[in-house]
């Protein structure tokens, strides 16, 4: 997620001043840190094949955060290339997860989720990236290309957790490896690997819904006239409700999230491996 103040660039041009903006409550800071996929994870845990045993939502839960870590890197990183340092003047352009840790969103509030639900249900987030608006090179374009790293992150991660999951299985380089290949299949390493394949596209195409203050929103607003742009991002405050109610209030958006997961990961298995050859 990239923390900015798009709403006050959609209004009529404002002198430069720092568009960074500050939560004075660790709620507030919260709900801002729920709204991204590089910064949101909210889905049951079975329909990612995630094995229920401590061990393997240990792994998952480490991997998770390397991989929101990665997501807000990539928005640090293209922030200062498009112009804007404050990311990186704070710190946060590095893989080091701790930098990108919300103590309540990233630790609390996940792990008491899930022990509350026995690892079927998990909610959570990092901190969002502080981006200066006014100091990017072309704001618009700029600000979409920047949402637009983190999803992308998520995307390369997943690829690369689909090749290890692949050579896992081939070769059984690890402890306690199966003897045969379809076995390895549904050993503990390898059904974390897959795990982790569907978890970032779930990151990657969540992110990319056009709800303010999603990813998507920020292309969104890049792509709108200028006077739609400000009553479009206004929505913001209410964004989360909004997710809320198209994840679970019936509105078939849950299956059709899930379903484009399994096609894009099958897209991305033969892709992988090179149409089956190996």
């Amino acid at each position: 997620m990239v923390d900015s103040a798009l709403r006050a660039g959609a209004r009529a041009a404002a002198p430069r001043r720092p568009a960074i903006r500050r939560f004075s409550s660790p709620f507030r800071r919260s709900v801002a840190a729920c709204a991204s996929l590089g910064a949101v994870l909210a889905l049951p845990l079975p329909q990612l094949g995630l094995d229920a045993s401590v061990l393997a939502i240990v792994m998952q839960v480490v991997l998770l955060i390397l991989c929101l870590g990665t997501h807000e890197a990539a928005h640090a990183w293209s922030a200062w290339k498009c112009g804007d340092s404050t990311a990186k003047d704070e710190g946060r352009l590095t893989l080091n997860p701790i930098v990108h840790i919300d103590l309540w969103m990233t630790i609390l509030l996940p792990g008491l989720l899930l022990f509350m639900t026995q690892g079927r249900f998990v909610f959570g987030g990092a901190k969002p990236v502080p981006v200066n608006f006014h100091r990017l090179r072309h704001p618009w374009r700029d600000m979409s290309l920047v949402a637009l790293a983190g999803p992308f992150s998520n995307l390369l991660l997943a690829v690369l957790f689909l090749l290890l999951y692949k050579v896992l299985v081939l070769t059984g380089w690890y402890n306690g490896a199966a003897d045969f290949i379809e076995e390895r299949k549904y050993d503990l390493l390898p059904i974390v690997m897959k795990a982790m394949v569907k978890t970032n596209l779930l990151l990657t195409l969540f992110n990319l819904v056009p709800i303010p203050p999603l990813d998507g929103s920020r292309v969104m607003a890049w792509l709108l006239p200028n006077d739609l742009r400000s009553p479009y991002l206004a929505i913001e405050r209410f964004g989360m409700i909004l997710v809320f109610i198209l994840l679970y209030g019936g509105s078939g958006f849950s299956s059709w999230l899930y379903s484009s997961i399994d096609t894009l990961y099958i897209w991305l298995r033969n892709l992988v491996s090179l149409g089956g050859r190996w």
